[in-house]
């Protein structure tokens, strides 16, 4: 009966050891983190966003790179491999009918050198032109390197020369580009430079248009027009938009033998404001004929070869 009391008892037996689990709980778990570094923390995201922030500062100052590019169909392929447009494949369809086209532009990739040959199925080609009219040819057209605005100033200045630049504010014809970049070759000007965004780039078409002085003038590009511009005024240059109703006539400005950055604007609207503003001077170029306006290539071409004039 003792015993039967015993086991109905509410008394506790020995207890089992813990393992330490209580010791280590009093323990703690050290130092709070600091708040960056505990997940999901609103100042984690904001040093995470600050992060991302400046890794595209650094890729801006190294100039970015630009997507790849597909030029395709049998006339758009010769004419791209004719105008010396830089291609690092040239993929050619199986059993493709070997017209003259066909032909010569197998020859041309060949005595250029440099140039992979590819022979792909038709889906392949279809897959990868989303469904284009490629013909039984396509040309990848290699990423552009941009520079940086700041290295088209030092570029002149290891030349020992003041800065000669043309600046494009809204123009988004590829070939309007390569037209200014054949010129500022021409007038022996220093580069180029663009916008980042909503503005022509260097394409297949703006490298055909150059006639393979792209190769040999830097384009840079901005990710925000205004600032490059205010931090080439803050170098010395002066930046000088081109304006229907600019304040002065091109010949009056004295200063086009130093330093200079001409802002070239589209051809419908011109100068955006902010860009108008940052000007030094606008100026105009007399057209006695009437014209209202021209486009970004020819007046960037009359702009540099007078200050390549005043230069001489």
């Amino acid at each position: 009966m003792a015993a039967n009391n015993r086991r109905m008892s509410g008394k506790k037996g020995a207890q089992v050891g813990s393992g330490g689990q209580r010791r280590r709980g009093l323990e703690g778990k050290g130092p709070t983190p600091p708040a960056e570094m505990r997940k999901g923390h609103a100042k984690q995201r904001a040093a995470q966003a600050k992060a991302r922030r400046a890794q595209g500062r650094t890729t801006q100052r190294r100039g970015g790179r630009s997507a790849s590019e597909l030029v395709v169909g049998r006339n758009p392929v010769v004419e791209a491999l004719r105008g010396g447009v830089p291609a690092s494949t040239l993929y050619v369809q199986q059993f493709i009918d070997n017209d003259e086209r066909v032909r010569e532009a197998l020859q041309l990739a060949a005595d250029r050198g440099g140039i992979n040959l590819m022979e792909a199925p038709r889906p392949e080609l279809d897959r990868m032109t989303n469904g284009l009219n490629h013909q039984g040819l396509v040309l990848q057209v290699p990423p552009y390197e941009y520079a940086h605005p700041e290295d088209l100033v030092a570029a002149a200045h290891d030349e020992g020369e003041d800065p000669l630049i043309v600046a494009l504010d809204g123009v988004t014809d590829p070939r309007n580009l390569g037209a200014v970049v054949r010129s500022v070759s021409a007038f022996g000007g220093h580069g180029v430079l663009v916008p980042e965004r909503r503005a022509a780039g260097m394409t297949a078409g703006a490298w055909k248009t150059s006639a393979g002085t792209a190769a040999r003038t830097p384009v840079a590009r901005a990710t925000n027009l205004t600032r490059a511009l205010e931090a080439y005024k803050k170098a010395g240059v002066l930046v000088v938009g081109l304006a229907a109703d600019g304040e002065a006539e091109l010949g009056d400005v004295e200063a086009l033998d130093g330093p200079v950055v001409f802002v070239v604007g589209s051809e419908g609207k011109g100068l955006s404001r902010l860009v108008g503003e940052t000007c030094d001077v606008r100026v105009r170029i007399p057209m006695p004929g009437g014209a209202e306006s021209l486009n970004a290539g020819v007046a960037a071409g009359i702009v540099l070869y007078e200050a390549a004039r005043r230069r001489s």
